[in-house]
């Protein structure tokens, strides 16, 4: 092949992606337009002004917002079809264009005449003749890349490079994931575009591409029906803060930002927890057995809350014993959440109370007087609302910290090892863990959001009243006296557990969440479309089949599309060969996938490393990796040692301008920015991740510090790309 050819198909591709950015700009333009003439509108002085100034203001914005994101990598691809059938090359981009004319000049990925670029194979052309991917250095083209696919045809067109896919697996990798959007895969395609409805589950082993697919599958959800899917909202849930920021460019590439990204520490808001309990206290709080307890927690007496209230009213002295508030207690947690029962409290003590008036004198002024005087006493305002203060799920939450309280709640659900462990946590804890807040979203669905307003069936009225006649203001502020943990004045929460529920939910590393995970992202997704991400082999949850009810639990009633991938695109055979032997050595029931790349070198297995040696072998395989690869390099570490390698990074001086930023990984939430390429993590952290060299510190204290260590490790095996040394 001629590199006059060569620079000649780049020139012609030139000339068409300048024309297509020419084009973006008017497009842009006309945006910008319609953006103003919609303030415009806003001038109009009536209300229908106003409405037409929001619509196209919106509409605009949207429109802006993804020719913005557009710019890198806009037109990637061409297909050049059957004479017959279209003279007229297609070319595939991130968005849809239409020129002056309205014809079309640039076919979204995601519309239904864009499925051949990646459905189209050499066994079924789909009438495809030559299928082409453009490599762009922003605007600029810098390589082009053919498959012809139809061979039997007679054709003049030029065969360029070695093929999208293998140029695109020997990319250096860095701190971000990217879209695939320009090598999609037929299997992959195929779970992009899977039904709407339901639940579409992707499985695959490692470096298949589960993540990226079905991140680009919601980018198909939101291009197949935007009006579901942005006024519904799309949650997509994925193991860590580093795997979040990882993904977080991938979605915006393709042009779609209404999408919420949160880890597992982020799902309840207002609320975002980074620190991991160690194993065995994570095991516990992970258990369905804890829905129970919070459940137990939220219907008692709130620590504190007095016990007995009496006044002299007329000729009586009217007194709610333990034994009569108990009672009242139940009937009113018999009806609902606590807190939505807060406006049916005064009654029902009020009740209790006027059926011990026996004086004749309280019995003629009757039962609306003594409501009144009863409503307009402060003692007894004050006394409803210390036994029944308003509560949010955290208040309730540190209820728990109580061992005795523990104890007593625990009792026939959790044993005492796991109320020590428990208690332990929680009495070190400054802050919320990820294991805590599932916790924490159990608590709030089961105490419930505070009323804001009334319906028939009396609870608030439009003047903000209680039943009864209380003023809401006057009962939050006599809790405030009453009940405010640490001065904090109690306020209801802005955000109402009705608000949850998303259109789309799409979980990835599904394998490792926990059940009680399962149960705070299915009331995410009761009325949802779901996308699950997993691969069994790799989860680090001790109890599967727990795992497994309540995930069927989340999903119950929904139809399912099962989608499975068997090519590894990330690894180098090499290296995939000896993460699967691994596997098959210690008896993982692994899938086990096809690499479809072999770079010719073998991992480096170092064992024996005496410990007074293991900081200058682990320089030495780091200094070398970095030295052979242009992209990341990841040092692996027991959790116990993270603290240890980090500091000894930062003391290498032949690798300090690379990991510059590699103390702050010790906290795992914190990427090093920049050109870093060198970070520490614990084997958890790699989840999702994957770099270009990997060098594993202990090995077998990885395998060692969990139940499910042994999955851990083959994780980390498979993260790297190109080089893999391990220190034993």
């Amino acid at each position: 092949m001629s590199e006059e050819l060569v620079e000649r198909e780049i020139a012609t591709e030139q000339g068409f992606v300048d024309r297509v950015y020419r084009q973006l700009e008017v497009s842009a333009r006309a945006a910008q337009e319609l953006a103003r003439e919609g303030h415009s509108r806003g001038r109009l002085g009536h209300e229908g002004g106003l409405v037409e100034r929001d619509a196209m203001v919106f509409q605009a914005a949207r429109r802006i917002a993804q020719l913005d994101a557009a710019h890198e990598g806009l037109v990637f691809g061409r297909l050049d079809m059957l004479p017959d059938l279209d003279p007229e090359p297609r070319y595939i981009g991130r968005i849809g264009l239409r020129d002056d004319n309205r014809d079309s000049l640039l076919i979204d990925w995601r519309a239904p005449a864009a499925a051949v670029f990646y459905q189209a194979t050499a066994a079924e052309p789909q009438r495809v003749v030559r299928r082409r991917v453009l490599r762009a250095a922003g605007r600029t083209v810098v390589g082009v890349e053919d498959e012809l696919l139809d061979a039997e045809v007679e054709t003049d067109l030029p065969i360029v490079g070695e093929g999208a896919l293998m140029a695109q697996l020997s990319r250096a990798r860095d701190r971000s994931m990217h879209s695939i959007v320009a090598t999609i895969q037929a299997e992959q395609d195929r779970a992009i575009r899977a039904p709407g409805r339901g639940v579409v589950s992707i499985s695959g082993g490692p470096g298949t591409g589960k993540t990226v697919v079905a991140l680009h599958r919601a980018a198909y959800l939101l291009y197949s029906d935007r009006r579901r899917y942005e006024t519904g909202g799309v949650l997509v849930v994925g193991p860590s803060g580093v795997f979040m920021r990882y993904i977080e460019r991938v979605l915006p590439s393709l042009g779609e930002t209404a999408v919420a990204l949160r880890s597992l520490g982020e799902v309840v808001d207002g609320v975002r927890a980074t620190r991991h309990d160690e194993p065995a206290v994570a095991d516990v709080k992970g258990a369905a057995v804890m829905a129970e307890l919070m459940r137990r927690t939220a219907r008692q007496q709130a620590p504190g809350s007095p016990r007995e209230f009496r006044i002299f009213w007329r000729d009586d002295t009217i007194v709610l014993d333990r034994g009569q508030l108990g009672a009242i207690r139940r009937n009113l947690m018999s009806q609902g959440r606590r807190n939505r029962q807060l406006p049916r409290v005064a009654g029902a003590l009020l009740d209790a109370m006027w059926r011990q008036v026996r004086g004749e004198r309280g019995r003629e002024r009757g039962r609306e007087a003594f409501d009144d005087d009863l409503l307009s006493d402060h003692s007894f305002v004050d006394f409803v609302a210390a036994w029944w203060p308003p509560l949010d799920a955290s208040q309730v939450f540190g209820w728990l910290r109580e061992p005795e309280f523990l104890a007593r709640v625990g009792d026939g659900v959790v044993g005492p090892e796991e109320q020590r462990l428990l208690s332990k946590s929680w009495a070190d804890a400054t802050d919320f863990s990820v294991e805590d807040i599932p916790l924490l979203d159990e608590l709030r669905y089961a105490i419930g959001d505070v009323p804001a307003r009334t319906d028939d069936e009396g609870t608030l009225d439009d003047t903000g009243l209680l039943e009864g006649g209380i003023d809401v203001q006057e009962l939050f502020t006599a809790a405030d006296r009453e009940f405010a943990p640490s001065g904090r004045a109690w306020a209801p929460p802005t955000h109402k557990i009705e608000d949850d529920p998303y259109a789309h939910v799409l979980v990835d590393e599904a394998q490792d969440l926990t059940p009680m995970q399962w149960r705070m992202v299915g009331r995410r997704g009761r009325t949802a479309s779901w996308t699950v991400v997993g691969d069994p082999a790799q989860s680090s949850w001790p109890v599967p089949a727990e795992a497994e009810a309540a995930r069927a639990a989340a999903l119950e009633g929904k139809e399912r599309h099962e989608f499975h991938l068997s090519t590894n695109y990330r690894n180098s055979a090499e290296i995939y060969a000896h993460a699967a032997a691994y596997a098959e050595r210690v008896g993982l029931d692994a899938d086990l996938p096809t690499a479809v790349r072999s770079t010719g070198v073998e991992p480096e297995v170092r064992t024996g490393v005496p410990e007074g040696d293991l900081e200058a072998a682990a320089r030495a395989a780091v200094t070398d990796i970095a030295a052979r690869v242009e992209g990341t390099v990841g040092i692996v570490v027991p959790v116990a040692r993270r603290s240890e390698v980090n500091a000894w990074l930062a003391s290498w001086p032949e690798v300090a301008a690379d990991a510059s930023g590699a103390r702050a990984a010790i906290d795992s939430t914190v990427t090093p920015s920049g050109d870093d390429r060198i970070v520490v993590l614990t084997g958890l952290d790699t989840k999702g991740l994957e770099f270009d060299g990997i060098v594993v510190v202990r090995p077998q204290e990885i395998e060692d510090e969990s139940a499910t260590g042994r999955a851990t490790l083959y994780v980390v095996l498979t993260r790297a790309t190109q080089l893999l040394t391990t220190l034993g």
